[in-house]
């Protein structure tokens, strides 16, 4: 168990992630203060350890360490400015160490960790791999940016939630490094369809071709663990939607065209995954577009 001494986390966004990484936090002893607009998730905290708290700005007030996990940039800069007006990240207020797990914007989290830093506290992007079972099995990858001194304060947290934990550079590096990975595992999954769709119309099976991808120099993650666990049983429950993605590579477009980098292969992902090629709407499951049985892109122009 991680060495949780007198730190009291708190957590804000209880959605597919966030109630794992509750739980997980619970079961480490960090007894965390928690928040979620949904009071149902409200309640699945607090029936695993959590303690509610009836506002965002209130698990500032309640804890040392704030893990945030929600949707988008913007929602992450509501969150810390209301904690702001509470004034519960004013200077000469007790030291806070915001943990950002969202996979947001390299820019925006410069900007916050800027702005906490000035007031003597700290922000870490800290962008997860792992999905929702990582999250509850404190087994999560974590991508870090942010001050040295800052990932220390956060590292009893960040070990109770990650089995994997990298810090990558400066403020901004981990949400640099998650853009980057969300893309190939976008591009993957597109190959991976092609090559299983190929092997079966040739008549070889997708298990059959996959054996030898995962022995051979073909493999990724999306083969070796998506489709075994997701596609092939047809259960498309890996609890990362479709839209989560778009915004994943639409993100990652936006960063390379700020840095004049040109990205042709994933300008094609992007569209490829848009709703009118896909067919796939944004709640969907994402790992419906893996579907070797799928009549996808099918009487497509190219």
């Amino acid at each position: 168990m991680p060495q949780t001494e007198q730190i009291r986390a708190g957590i804000i966004g209880l959605g597919a992630m966030g109630i794992g990484m509750a739980q997980t936090l619970s079961r480490n002893g960090f007894e965390p203060a928690a928040f979620d607009l949904s009071e149902t998730a409200l309640s699945r905290a607090t029936d695993a350890g959590a303690a509610a708290m009836p506002s965002a700005a209130d698990v500032f007030g309640a804890a040392q360490v704030i893990v945030l996990s929600l949707p988008a940039a913007h929602h992450v800069k509501a969150v810390i400015a209301e904690a702001e007006s509470a004034g519960h990240l004013a200077q000469g207020s007790a030291p806070r160490i915001v943990i950002d797990t969202s996979t947001s914007e390299a820019e925006i989290s410069r900007a916050l960790a800027s702005r906490l830093a000035a007031a003597g506290h700290g922000f870490v992007d800290a962008p997860v791999s792992g999905g929702p079972s990582g999250a509850a099995a404190g087994t999560l990858a974590m991508m870090l940016g942010g001050e040295e001194a800052h990932v220390a304060r956060a590292m009893p947290v960040l070990e109770a939630l990650g089995q994997k934990i990298i810090h990558v550079g400066p403020s901004g590096a981990g949400n640099v490094a998650k853009l980057v990975n969300n893309m190939l595992v976008a591009s993957h999954m597109i190959t991976t369809l092609e090559a299983l769709k190929l092997a079966e119309a040739s008549g070889v099976s997708a298990e059959a071709a996959l054996g030898v991808i995962n022995a051979a120099t073909g493999r990724s993650a999306i083969s070796e663990i998506h489709y075994p666990t997701w596609v092939l049983p047809r259960s498309f429950d890996s609890g990362f939607s479709t839209g989560l993605m778009r915004k994943d590579v639409r993100l990652a477009l936006e960063m390379a065209a700020a840095k004049g980098c040109a990205m042709p292969l994933a300008d094609l992902v992007a569209e490829l995954w848009s709703e009118g090629r896909s067919g796939l709407a944004d709640d969907d499951d994402f790992m419906l577009m893996g579907d070797p049985g799928a009549a996808r892109f099918e009487g497509d122009e190219r």
